[in-house]
C-alpha cells in the first residue's frame, strides 16, 4: 500500500538499510563507543561546529523531551504554536517528563511571531504564575511551512531579551534546508537555537533522532538526562551507522529535495482542478488542501491521507522520499473521476 499520511508511512532507504547491514558485521562498543557512533557525531560537528554536542535518542519525542528538559525547571512554562508537535501529538510526554506547562500560541500558517509570543510572557517573578523559559518552534512547521533564518534570528532576539531559550523540533529539518537552499547551521546555531531536535526517522532513516546542543552550559548533565530517559541506546551503532549515510553521501540532501519536488508537484496538479483549494504555501514535502467532502471516504480507499480538520474537509497530504509522480496521478485522476 502507498500512501500520503505521513512520511512516517514510508519504509527504510536502501541505502540506510545498507548501512544497518554493514553495521552488524562485526562486534562494536556499546552505548555509543563504536566507530560508527563516532563517525556520525564527528559529522554533526561538521555542519554545525566543533563545540556542539550531540548525542542520539531513539525516537522524536524523547529528543524533544530530553531537549527541553535541560532548557527548564518545573515551575516553567513553554511557549509554542497551539499545533506543535510537543503540544498537540507527544500526549503529555513534554508536561510529565519537564512539569512544565505549555502555552499554545494561535497560528494561521505554523508559524508564531515575536509579537506573539511577546504577548505571552506575563507575570514575570509572580510565584503565583509559570515563569516563561522556552520558545519552542517545529521546522518545517506542522503546516508544511518554513521559518526563514530572519524569522528564527527575531524570536532568538526576543528570547534572549526576556532572559528565555529557543529550542527547534527538527523533524523535518533536511526539508527546510533544501526548501530554504541554506545550510542547517545558517538557520540553526547561526540564527540563535540552542538546543536542536535533528530527525531522521521522516527521511528514509528506520529509527533515530539526535539531540544537538549548542550551549555549553546546557550539555554539562546531558548524558545523565539521557540515561534516565531510557534513551541510551546499548547499541548505538544502529542509529550512528544511519546518520553516517545520511550525512556523509548527501543522502538527507537527496531524499529531501525528492519529497519537497513531489509535494510541488502534487500541489501543482490540485490546483488545477477548481473545486479544491490549496491552504498552505507548499514549502516542503506537504500539501494542505480543501476536499469536497461527499468524496472524501472513496478517495481514501484509492490513496490514504488524513483528515487535518473535520469542520472544513481540510487535508493533510505528505510526500516521501519514495513517493512516485504516477502515483500523484493516480490521486488527481481519482479527485477527477469522483467530482
Amino acid at each position: 500500500m502507498k500512501a500520503l499520511a505521513s512520511d512516517n508511512y514510508s519504509g527504510v532507504h536502501p541505502e540506510i538499510m545498507e548501512a544497518l547491514v554493514q553495521a552488524n558485521i562485526e562486534h562494536q562498543g556499546s552505548y555509543g563507543s563504536d566507530e560508527f557512533t563516532v563517525r556520525a557525531t564527528q559529522l554533526f560537528k561538521k555542519h554545525f561546529g566543533d563545540t556542539t554536542e550531540v548525542s542520539f535518542a531513539y525516537n522524536g519525542t524523547a529528543a524533544n523531551v530530553l531537549g527541553l528538559s535541560s532548557l527548564t525547571q518545573s515551575f516553567h512554562s513553554i511557549l509554542c504554536s497551539e499545533l506543535a508537535h510537543i503540544n498537540v501529538d507527544e500526549s503529555t510526554a513534554p508536561e510529565k517528563f519537564t512539569g512544565c506547562k505549555l502555552i499554545g500560541i494561535e497560528t494561521k500558517d505554523g508559524k508564531i511571531y515575536p509579537h506573539q509570543v511577546e504577548e505571552k510572557i506575563l507575570r514575570v517573578g509572580d510565584q503565583h504564575h509559570p515563569q516563561a523559559k522556552v520558545i519552542s518552534i517545529s521546522q518545517l512547521t506542522e503546516y508544511g511551512t518554513v521559518y526563514t533564518a530572519a524569522e528564527i534570528k527575531a524570536l532568538s532576539a526576543l528570547a534572549k531579551k526576556h532572559n528565555l531559550y529557543l529550542h527547534m523540533d527538527g523533524s523535518r529539518i533536511s526539508n527546510a534546508a533544501v526548501s530554504l537552499n541554506n545550510d542547517f547551521r545558517s538557520f540553526t546555531r547561526d540564527a540563535g537555537v540552542d538546543i536542536l531536535s535533528f530527525g531522521g526517522t521522516k527521511n528514509g532513516m528506520m529509527f533515530g533522532e539526535a539531540i544537538l546542543i549548542f550551549n555549553p552550559e546546557f550539555a554539562k548533565d546531558f548524558s545523565y538526562r539521557r540515561k534516565q530517559g531510557m534513551q541510551l541506546h546499548s547499541k548505538m551503532r544502529f542509529i550512528g551507522a544511519q546518520f553516517e549515510a545520511m550525512l556523509s553521501r548527501d543522502l538527507w540532501k537527496r531524499n529531501a529535495t525528492h519529497s519537497n519536488t513531489m509535494a510541488k508537484k502534487l500541489a501543482q496538479g490540485l490546483r488545477t482542478i477548481p473545486q479544491v483549494t490549496i491552504t498552505q504555501p507548499v514549502d516542503g514535502n506537504g500539501v494542505f488542501a480543501l476536499f469536497p467532502k461527499e468524496i472524501m471516504g472513496e478517495l481514501q480507499k484509492e490513496i490514504f491521507f488524513y483528515v487535518w480538520n473535520d469542520r472544513t474537509s481540510e487535508v493533510r497530504l505528505m510526500c516521501s522520499f519514495d513517493t512516485k509522480e504516477e502515483e500523484i496521478n493516480r490521486l488527481i485522476n481519482k479527485i477527477r473521476e469522483l467530482i
